[in-house]
Formats: C-alpha cells, sequence, structure tokens
C-alpha cells in the first residue's frame, strides 16, 4: 500500500536538494543572459537590431516549451539524472556558443539551444516531488520551495551579473567565463541526481511503463536488430504513451485555459511593466529597483510558509484569494500615481503571487494521474508556457493601440476569469464521462 511522505521529509531527501540547487543555478544563468547580459551586449556591443534580439529570445522560449513534454517523458525512461545531465550539456554548449559566435543567426541558435536545455527542469522537478508525496498530494510546501528557487535565481543572476559588469568595466568575455563556470558546476550538481523517484510502496516512475514498451517492441520485432530497431522501438513507446495520456488523463477541459492564463498575465505585464513605471509613473531607475525588490522579495518570502499553509488547508482558499487580490490589485496599480500607494500595489500583487504559485503547482499536481507522470506534467507545463508567448504579443497591441493601462486592465480581467474557472474546477476537476 502506498504511504506519504510528510513534506519536511520530501525538503531533506536527496533528489528534492540536487533539484533544488539545479533549478537555482539554471535559473541564475537564464536570468543574468535574457535581462541583463543578452539584450545589451546584442545591442550595444554587437549593433544587432531590435527585431533580431526578439526573434533570439522568441527561439529561446520555443525551445524551452516545445521540449518539455519530450522531456518529461524521456525522464521516466532514462532517469532523472542522464535527462538533467544531457540537457544541462546543451546549455553548456549555448554559453559557449554566445561567447564565440557574433552573428545573428550563431546567437539565435545558441538562445534555441538554451531554451531546449532547460526544458526538462520543470517537468523533472514536478514529476519528483508528485511521485514522492504520495496518493494526498501534499507538496505545497515542496512547491513554495521550488518557486522559491527560480524566483531567487531569476532575480539574483540579472543583479550579480550587472555588479560584475560594472566592476570589470564591462567585459563581457569575463562575464561569460563566469557563466560557464555555472553551467558546469550545474552539471556536476544534477549528476547527484537519483536516476528514479519512488514513492514508498510505488514502483520507480515510469519503469514498468518503460519495461512494457521494450516487451511490446521485443515481440513486434523480434528478429535479428538493424539500424532501424531503435527507431521502431522508440516510435512503438511514443505511441504507447500517448494512448495512455488519453486514456487516463480525465480532466475537465476547463484545465486547459486555465492553464493558458496562468502565464497568459505574466506574458501581459513583462514586458510594459517597466516602461509604464518610467514613463506613466516617472519612477528613477534606483526606485524601480526597489519597487521590484518590494513586489519581489515579499513574494520569495512568502512562497514557503504559504505552502506548508497550503498543505494543512488545501488549495482552494489560497487560489481564490489569491486571484481575486491580484485582479484587484491589478486594476488599481493602473489607475494609482501616487507612489507610495504605487508601493503598497505591488506588495500586494507579490503577496497575491505567493498565494497562488504553489497553490496553483499543488491543485495541478492532483490532476495527474501516477502512469505518465512526467509525459502529462510536460504537456502541462507546455500548455502553461505558452502563455508567455502569445501574451507579450497581446501586450504591445494594447499598449500601442489603446493605453499603456490597458495591457493592466486586461491582466485584471484575465485573473478574475481566473478566480471563476478555478471556482467550477474546484466542484468539478474531472470529466462528467470516462476518456476513452
Amino acid at each position: 500500500m502506498q504511504t506519504d511522505i510528510k513534506p519536511a521529509k520530501i525538503l531533506r531527501s536527496p533528489f528534492f536538494i540536487a533539484m533544488w540547487l539545479t533549478l537555482f543555478l539554471v535559473e541564475i544563468i537564464k536570468g543574468a543572459l535574457l535581462v541583463a547580459v543578452l539584450p545589451v551586449y546584442m545591442d550595444n556591443i554587437l549593433g544587432l537590431s531590435a527585431g533580431v534580439i526578439g526573434v533570439a529570445f522568441a527561439l529561446q522560449y520555443l525551445g524551452d516549451n516545445l521540449f518539455r513534454a519530450p522531456s518529461g517523458w524521456a525522464a521516466e525512461r532514462i532517469g532523472f539524472r542522464a535527462t538533467m545531465v544531457t540537457a544541462l550539456i546543451c546549455t553548456l554548449i549555448a554559453v559557449i556558443m554566445i561567447l564565440f559566435l557574433k552573428s545573428a543567426v550563431g546567437l539565435s541558435m545558441a538562445c534555441l539551444i538554451l531554451g531546449i536545455g532547460t526544458s526538462p527542469l520543470w517537468p523533472c522537478a514536478m514529476t519528483g516531488v508528485t511521485a514522492m508525496s504520495g496518493p494526498q498530494n501534499k507538496n505545497g510546501t515542496a512547491m513554495g520551495a521550488l518557486e522559491m528557487a527560480a524566483l531567487g535565481g531569476t532575480g539574483l543572476g540579472p543583479v550579480g551579473m550587472n555588479w560584475l559588469l560594472e566592476r570589470t568595466d564591462h567585459d563581457y568575455r569575463t562575464i561569460f567565463l563566469v557563466l560557464m563556470g555555472c553551467a558546469i558546476l550545474v552539471i556536476l550538481v544534477a549528476m547527484i541526481l537519483p536516476g528514479r523517484v519512488v514513492a514508498q510502496g510505488e514502483q520507480a516512475t515510469g519503469a514498468g511503463d518503460a519495461r512494457e514498451d521494450r516487451m511490446s517492441a521485443n515481440q513486434k520485432y523480434p528478429a535479428k536488430p538493424n539500424l532501424l530497431t531503435p527507431f521502431i522501438r522508440l516510435q512503438q513507446s511514443v505511441k504507447r504513451t500517448l494512448h495512455r495520456v488519453r486514456s487516463t488523463l480525465n480532466v475537465n477541459p476547463l484545465v486547459y485555459p486555465a492553464l493558458f492564463m496562468q502565464s497568459f498575465v505574466i506574458g501581459l505585464l513583462s514586458p510594459v511593466i517597466t516602461l509604464y513605471t518610467r514613463t506613466d509613473l516617472n519612477i528613477s531607475p534606483n526606485l524601480y529597483s526597489l519597487l521590484l525588490i518590494a513586489g519581489g522579495g515579499i513574494t520569495v518570502v512568502a512562497l514557503l510558509p504559504v505552502g506548508k499553509m497550503v498543505d494543512k488547508f488545501g488549495t482552494k482558499p489560497f487560489l481564490n484569494i489569491g486571484f481575486l487580490m491580484a485582479a484587484a490589485s491589478l486594476f488599481v496599480f493602473s489607475t494609482v500615481t501616487a507612489i507610495p500607494v504605487v508601493f503598497g500595489i505591488v506588495m500586494l500583487v507579490g503577496v497575491s503571487y505567493a498565494m497562488i504559485l504553489p497553490a496553483w503547482n499543488a491543485f495541478v499536481a492532483t490532476l495527474i494521474p501516477e502512469g505518465e507522470r512526467g509525459a502529462i506534467w510536460g504537456f502541462f507545463l507546455t500548455l502553461q508556457g505558452s502563455g508567455m508567448v502569445v501574451g507579450p504579443i497581446v501586450s504591445g497591441l494594447l499598449w500601442d493601440h489603446i493605453s499603456h493601462p490597458a495591457p493592466f486592465i486586461a491582466s485584471a480581467i484575465v485573473m478574475a476569469g481566473l478566480f471563476v474557472v478555478h471556482f467550477v474546477l474546484a466542484r468539478k476537476p474531472y470529466r462528467t464521462a470516462p476518456t476513452g
């Protein structure tokens, strides 16, 4: 009989510690490159156009999202360690390419490889935590800790690289060598990940399915092996996985737009928040940094205690309050200009996201069936990540053609819509009729 592992034990497990460090270090690299280094390097040093920079960044998001489901599927079959180490070698290759290549095509390909290299990160983390948490899915604490690693790394990367740029008189070669060192370090950390994550009383994640795939392929193709045999077996394995996903994933269809909307809000805000504070609120760069620290800092600090409360009280109250608080705060943010009020609103947004992030991931984890956890988590995270691709496009159109506050009002409306969708999902998370 399968039993739960207590949330505190999950945090102390070798898998979680290694995964937390891997996530933290990778987000430092990504945050440094995408926020602090590449935009200025490609523009000021290499003289590339804004269009080229946009394409390069879009390719990074594309590689990350497209390969999440395949990497989750691979993690169940070849193990977390092999999947992560192989992918993180791609991250190292991407940093090396950025150091030596100067052309638009070369840097765009490097960004694509960077996205592919980071794609297994969240599928592996979510799959492993879900497997360890047992049938009760008490993993809010672990989800909060993972979000702390991600947000902490995303914030520390740009801050650290900006500080290093100032100290080295903008010597980008030194910056890239430091990032290469970080990439090598994270590969070494990933090497201590276990091959499989096993909850007490449960077979290794995906191991039985992988053996079944191999047995089926061997029965169907027992003749002498040839060069095509591995590809035939891979094709059969993929077909069996898709069949299992269709037969076991029995969620309410509203789950899919909810996943998209959750990141669509961030996509709406990310391109215009800096512009809005600088042009409409006349906030100085130093004051803007304090604003980010106020909002992001309170989110990071609150994530772990909120995660513990999610394990104790469930996800429903935190998501309902978080979505409503975020909707109201974002709407008010678009209407106020007094700087003290702006700081207060940003802190409320930070608190609301601290309530949403661990509770949302824990809620989604309850919908993941035991079979094909990695593939389904990868599929869910791909769908969720697509909102980050569409959101900035819509945000730019709203900013240019309607008004500067329009993206914030739109994000408030989406948050209110998420409250309604979640209210329905909390009462009816699964289909009324079984899938075929």
